[in-house]
């Protein structure tokens, strides 16, 4: 058995790393992430999740891989936004809508969601639909009201980028986070009580 994460996030490797899990191999997928109209947050990290792990069923590295194996091949893919009502506030393309993102979240309350999926691909040719498991975290964020200095700072230190929200909990704008509700690691960007769920139920020891 092999375990494939479709995620180039180290954050998302070193919390895996928390439940003593190590990939045998680390390919991105590369899907359109882009949310469908009327799309509502819990539904589309799902549907992102189930997407990339299908997505590397086909791709040629993850191929070479399970080729390597005789047993089933895992592929497990994750996807992580913040939801401020029926808002889907992904990665911002720049600072100034990280900005627009920050100013919306200061002084209120958001939700984090993280989809992930799990293909587990089967060596058996008769077998032509892989199985898919999936689950979907929720964590309630609370943030501070942010003057224009402590926003302007935040964004001068360059950990919006690449981050749903336009932030990091584990970095500097934990400050500004006086309390939240659910899972901390979901935030980060993988709910490892759902990871470790996930990868029991489909037989990886833990």
């Amino acid at each position: 058995m092999r375990l494939i994460l479709a995620s180039a996030s180290p954050r998302r490797k070193d919390l895996l790393a928390q439940i003593g899990v190590v990939p045998d191999a680390i390919i991105p997928a590369d899907i359109n992430e882009q949310p469908q109209t009327g799309e509502l947050p819990r539904h589309y990290v799902r549907r992102l999740a189930e997407q990339k792990a299908v997505a590397l069923l086909n791709h040629p590295d993850a191929a070479r891989t399970a080729e390597t194996q005789a047993d089933c091949t895992l592929i497990l893919a994750a996807d992580t936004t913040v939801a401020l009502g029926r808002r889907i506030l992904e990665k911002p393309r720049d600072a100034d809508e990280a900005r627009r993102f920050l100013e919306s979240l200061s002084g209120r309350r958001h939700r984090v969601m993280t989809g992930q999926a799990l293909v587990v691909s089967e060596p058996d040719p008769d077998v032509s639909s892989p199985a898919v498991r999936t689950r979907v975290s929720e964590t309630q964020v609370a943030v501070k009201r942010l003057s224009r200095t402590e926003i302007d700072w935040y964004l001068s230190t360059d950990e919006w980028r690449g981050k749903a929200g336009g932030y990091s909990i584990q970095g500097s704008f934990a400050r500004f986070i006086p309390w939240i509700n659910g899972s901390y690691t979901n935030v980060v960007g993988l709910d490892l009580a759902d990871s470790h769920s996930l990868l029991t139920g489909a037989g990886v020891r833990l």
